[in-house]
C-alpha cells in the first residue's frame, strides 16, 4: 500500500476453482454477444412508439410511425399459447410405472397434490412470464425452489401458509452455458445473480452446520474486510485480471465492492478441481466477487442432473441458443415502418407540393385564392410527386400476413377468416393445416419443459414435505375438502404428464372428422351405422367435450327418463280425468242442515223431518 492506493491482489484470497468458473462464464458470455445484440433489437421493435428508437431512425423521412406489428403477433402468440396450456382445471395425470403405484388411491393423492401446487397464484404467474421468454427470446429457463410461507406470530401462534415447491424463471440475460453442448440436461451451465450483502449472509448461515459455521464466519468476515478497504481506499489490479474483476452494472471493480451488492455465480455440471486434485460429478459450486468459493456441494435431486430447465422455439442443429418467432421478421417490420412513412411522406408531398419558380416573381404566400405576381418571363409550377407510392397499402397489408403465417399465428386464430367461399369442413382443414406450426410450438413446450418442470416439483416435495394439508375442489358437488397428505402419499415411480396444449387441436380434428363422416353417404349408410356403438361414441365425445365429472353418459339412461317421464305424464293425465268427471256444485248429502235452517235451495225438495 503506497499512499491511498491498495494493491487489490496482495488483499484478495482468490480459490483457483472459482476462478476457473469466472472465465468459463466470461468465455460462454462471449459466445452469445451477438444474440444479446439481436434480442436488444427486436425488444426494442416490440415497444416502440415511433421509430426514433429503432432502426429505421437513420432514414431521412419527416414522419416517424412505426406499425406495432411485432407487438401485435406477440400478444396473439401469448393469448392463444396461455389459452392452449390451461384449457381446463384439471390437467395432469399420473402415469406408474409399476402396478401398486398405479392404483386409485396413489394417483388421486399424487395428482391432488400437484393440483394444489399448480393452483398457487405464483405457478400461473411464473409460467406466464416463462411464456413470454419463449416468444421474445425464443429460449425459456427455469428452476423449481422450495417455499415455506408459515410464519409464527408474536403470541407464539402459527400462521399456516403455503410451504410447497414453486417454479422460479431464470432470466436468458443470467444464464451462460456451452452452446456447442449435445444436450442442455447435461452440459455445464452458470447462473449469475445479483443479491444484497443481507441476502448472502442469510445463505451463508442456511448453508452452515454446527461442524462448518466457523469456515462460513470466516468467509464473511472476509468479504466485509475487502469491501471496507474497497470503500476507504482506491484499488489497482493486474491488467490479465481485469476481465474476471469487471462484473456486468458497475463501471470498475472498486465501484462493485462500494456498493451493496454481491454478484454471486452458481455453477452446475461436472468439473474439475486443480488446487485440491478431485473431479466433482454433479456438483453445484457458488462463487461470490468472481474469485471466492462460498460453497460447493453435490447435487440433492434424485434425476442425477441439475433443476435446470430449458426450451427453445426454433431449434437449431450444432446450438443449444435457439430462435424464437419474431427474430427473422425484424427485417420485415422495418419495411413494413419503411413503407409506411414513406408513403406518408409522399402524401404530404403531395397536399404541401414544392414550387418551381422561374424568373422574377414577387413573394407570395401559399395558399387558397391567393394572387402571384410574376415579371414577363416568370412562372411557377407545381412539382407534384409521383402519387403511385400511395397504394402501397397493398404491399403493407402483404407483409402482415406474410409475417403472421411465417409466426405461426394465423389470422384465423384472431377471428378472421381468409377471403373466398368454402364449406364447412374446407374451413376446418385449412385451419388445422394453418394451425400446424402453432399446435407444434406449443406441444414442444409442454413436452419438453412444463412436463419436466412439473416432476422437478413433485421430487423436490418428497424431499423436502413432512405433511401437508392441500385443499380439493370437487366439481360435481361445488364444495371444498382438505385432505393431509405425507411424502409416503406422493412418492411413486411413474411420473406426471400434463395433457392439455398436446391434445387441443386434436380434440378439435377429431369432433370434426366424426361430424363430417357422420353427415356423409357412407356415415348415414344404415349398413355402416348399424356396427358403430352408440355407447362407445357417447363416452368418446364425454371424453372429448370433457364432461366426464358430471356423469352426463350411462348406458341407456334416456329411455328410463323417459320412461319415469311418461309415468309421471299418465298420473297426471289420470289426475285430470277424475278431475273432469267430478261435478260442479254441492250434492244433497252435502248440506248441512244446521247450516241451512232446514229449507232446501230452490228447485229442490225439502229435507225429511227427523
Amino acid at each position: 500500500m503506497v499512499g491511498r492506493t491498495l494493491d487489490l491482489d496482495s488483499l484478495l484470497t482468490e480459490d483457483q476453482l472459482g476462478v476457473r468458473i469466472s472465465y468459463h462464464y466470461i468465455q460462454w458470455e462471449i459466445f452469445r454477444q451477438e444474440k444479446i445484440k439481436q434480442w436488444e433489437e427486436l425488444r426494442r421493435y416490440v415497444y416502440a412508439t415511433d421509430t426514433r428508437t429503432t432502426t429505421n431512425s437513420s432514414l431521412p423521412w419527416k414522419n416517424t410511425t412505426t406499425i406495432p406489428k411485432l407487438c401485435q403477433i406477440r400478444d396473439n402468440l401469448f393469448a392463444n399459447y396461455m389459452a392452449s396450456l390451461f384449457p381446463k382445471r384439471k390437467w395432469l395425470v399420473w402415469q406408474a410405472d409399476r402396478e401398486d403405484d398405479a392404483k386409485k388411491a396413489k394417483r388421486e393423492s399424487i395428482t391432488d397434490y400437484m393440483k394444489y401446487v399448480v393452483d398457487q397464484d405464483a405457478y400461473k404467474k411464473e409460467m406466464a412470464k416463462l411464456v413470454l421468454d419463449y416468444i421474445d427470446y425464443g429460449n425459456c429457463f427455469a428452476t423449481v425452489d422450495w417455499k415455506d410461507e408459515t410464519q409464527i406470530l408474536a403470541d407464539g401462534k402459527t400462521q399456516v401458509g403455503y410451504a410447497g415447491p414453486t417454479l422460479r424463471r431464470i432470466s436468458p440475460l443470467d444464464i451462460v452455458f456451452n452452446p456447442t453442448g449435445s444436450d442442455f440436461l447435461t452440459t455445464p451451465k452458470i447462473v449469475r445473480s445479483i443479491l444484497t450483502k443481507g441476502e448472502v449472509k442469510e445463505i451463508l448461515e442456511r448453508f452452515s452446520s454446527d461442524a462448518t459455521r466457523p469456515q462460513y464466519e470466516e468467509l464473511w468476515e472476509y468479504m466485509k474486510n475487502i469491501r471496507q478497504h474497497a470503500s476507504n481506499f482506491s484499488t489497482n489490479t493486474e491488467k490479465s485480471k481485469n476481465d474476471i474483476y469487471r462484473v456486468d452494472g458497475f463501471t470498475s471493480y472498486r465501484v462493485y465492492l462500494s456498493s451493496d451488492y454481491v454478484e454471486l455465480l452458481t455453477y452446475y455440471g461436472d468439473i474439475y478441481d486443480e488446487e485440491k486434485d478431485e473431479f466433482l460429478r454433479n456438483h453445484i459450486v457458488v462463487v461470490a466477487d468472481r474469485h471466492k468459493v462460498i460453497y460447493k456441494g453435490p447435487n440433492p435431486s434424485f434425476f442425477g442432473h441439475p433443476p435446470l430447465y430449458h426450451v427453445g422455439w426454433r431449434v437449431r442443429q450444432d446450438n443449444l441458443w435457439a430462435m424464437g418467432p419474431l427474430d427473422n421478421l425484424v427485417g420485415m417490420q422495418y419495411r413494413i415502418d419503411h413503407v409506411e412513412n414513406l408513403k406518408a411522406d409522399v402524401f404530404d408531398l403531395v397536399t404541401f407540393p414544392p414550387l418551381k419558380i422561374k424568373g422574377y416573381v414577387e413573394d407570395f404566400k401559399w395558399g387558397p385564392f391567393e394572387r402571384i405576381y410574376v415579371g414577363d418571363d416568370g412562372d411557377v409550377e407545381i412539382l407534384a410527386p409521383p402519387f403511385q407510392v400511395l397504394t402501397a397499402n397493398s404491399e403493407i397489408d402483404a407483409l402482415e400476413r406474410r409475417m403472421e403465417e411465417m409466426a405461426g399465428s394465423p389470422k384465423e386464430a384472431m377471428g378472421f377468416r381468409t377471403p373466398g367461399e368454402k364449406t364447412a369442413y374446407e374451413v376446418q382443414r385449412l385451419e388445422n393445416a394453418a394451425s400446424r406450426i402453432f399446435a407444434n410450438k406449443i406441444t414442444q413446450f409442454e413436452e419438453q419443459f412444463v412436463e419436466r418442470l412439473l416432476n422437478a416439483m413433485l421430487e423436490l416435495a418428497k424431499r423436502n414435505m413432512s405433511t401437508s394439508t392441500i385443499r380439493i375442489f370437487d366439481d360435481q358437488l361445488k364444495i371444498e375438502t382438505f385432505r393431509t397428505l405425507t411424502p409416503d402419499d406422493i412418492t411413486g415411480n411413474g411420473r406426471i404428464r400434463p395433457l392439455a396444449a398436446r391434445h387441443f387441436a386434436e380434440k378439435a380434428e377429431v369432433v370434426q372428422n366424426l361430424n363430417t363422416f357422420f353427415t356423409s353417404a357412407i356415415g348415414t349408410d344404415q349398413g355402416v351405422k348399424v356396427h358403430f356403438s352408440s355407447i362407445k361414441l357417447a363416452e368418446l365425445f364425454e371424453n372429448l367435450l370433457e364432461v366426464e365429472d358430471y356423469e352426463i353418459v350411462q348406458p341407456y339412461i334416456r329411455l328410463s327418463e323417459q320412461a319415469d317421464a311418461q309415468r309421471l305424464a299418465n298420473a297426471h293425465s289420470e289426475q285430470v280425468g277424475m278431475e273432469a268427471q267430478t261435478p260442479s256444485g254441492l250434492t244433497p248429502d252435502q248440506y248441512d242442515q244446521d247450516m241451512v235452517g232446514g229449507s232446501a235451495p230452490p228447485g229442490m225438495p225439502p229435507p225429511e223431518a227427523s
